[in-house]
């Protein structure tokens, strides 16, 4: 009976308060702030998404062959048929720049990667030995670290060649020492823990220690440093193709592209600026994305 009365009992709901126009005002506006504060990383992230989509699927957004000569448009400048313009065999280089893309991400990603297994492999195994092969493995990273990046970087195109892939090579092996010293202070600060020592105690074995424990609460600023290094790799491979060590002709690369154009400032300005841009702006929006995430997104 009780019950039944309760439940007849009608729910009078509060009225939300109602904002006054002053508080409006201000929500509106402390949103435009956050936006206007935001903003340059929105747009950040809205073209290192772009350029993904762009490597992965090129095709979308020319159908136009980069290699494909076309002398009858040689040094066409930018107009509806050609955005970027032509360059001197006349093929398109919007097309050229939108399939340079795919070797430019693509090698910077691989030399990240590459950096980021090798170092965080080592980086383990230095912090969980913290014997003679902990005292080994940090002299052969201080050893690294006393060469130039550009220096192994030419060491090791003198020993495999020109090319892309042997440049992020050099830039990954060159990397992986950032990533071997800050995983293997992780892994050392992790090791003290109370629940990696509970773990040990409870006869966990200590591979498996390792893995379920150490590794997965390490890890984190690696990704930090991954994102930091992403934009230093691009700015290397981008270099390096200007210097000529890069892809080989007729092969589309943002470097190579700027350096041809350069041959054409004055009279097709366009081969080397608009390449120069577009690669300007990626770079500073993966910088500004690099930024945020290595300050924990604070700023």
């Amino acid at each position: 009976m009780a019950n039944t009365l309760i439940s007849e009992v009608p729910v009078v709901e509060k009225p939300e308060p109602k904002r006054t126009p002053t508080e409006k005002a201000l929500a509106r506006k402390a949103t435009a702030s956050f936006v206007l504060r935001r903003l340059d990383l929105f747009l950040s992230v809205l073209v290192v998404a772009l350029l993904v989509i762009v490597s992965i699927f090129p095709s979308l957004f020319t159908s136009k062959d980069p290699l494909k000569a076309n002398p009858a448009f040689s040094l066409q400048a930018p107009d509806a048929a050609f955005w970027f313009g032509t360059d001197e065999l006349g093929r398109d280089l919007f097309a050229r720049v939108i399939y340079g893309a795919q070797i430019s991400l693509g090698a910077a990603a691989f030399a990240v990667l590459l950096a980021f297994v090798i170092g965080s492999l080592l980086g383990v195994v230095a912090g969980v030995s913290s014997g003679w092969l902990d005292s080994f493995i940090m002299r052969v990273f201080d050893a690294v670290l006393a060469i130039p990046g550009l220096l192994m970087v030419f060491a090791v195109l003198t020993i495999l060649g020109n090319g892309v892939m042997n440049i992020a090579l050099a830039i990954g092996l060159a990397g992986s020492v950032s990533f071997g010293r800050v995983m293997r202070a992780e892994v050392m600060s992790v090791r003290a823990s109370t629940y990696v020592e509970a773990a040990s105690a409870l006869g966990v074995k200590p591979l498996g220690v390792v893995v379920r424990h150490i590794i997965p609460n390490s890890i984190t600023p690696l990704i930090s440093l991954a994102a930091l290094e992403f934009g230093v790799a691009m700015l290397t491979i981008g270099a390096m193709g200007y210097l000529g060590f890069g892809a080989e002709p007729p092969n589309a690369e943002w470097g190579a592209l700027i350096a041809d154009g350069q041959k054409f400032v004055r009279t097709a300005w366009w081969l080397g600026v608009l390449p120069g841009v577009v690669f300007v702006i990626v770079v500073l929006a993966v910088n500004r994305i690099s930024r945020v995430i290595g300050q924990g997104g604070s700023k």
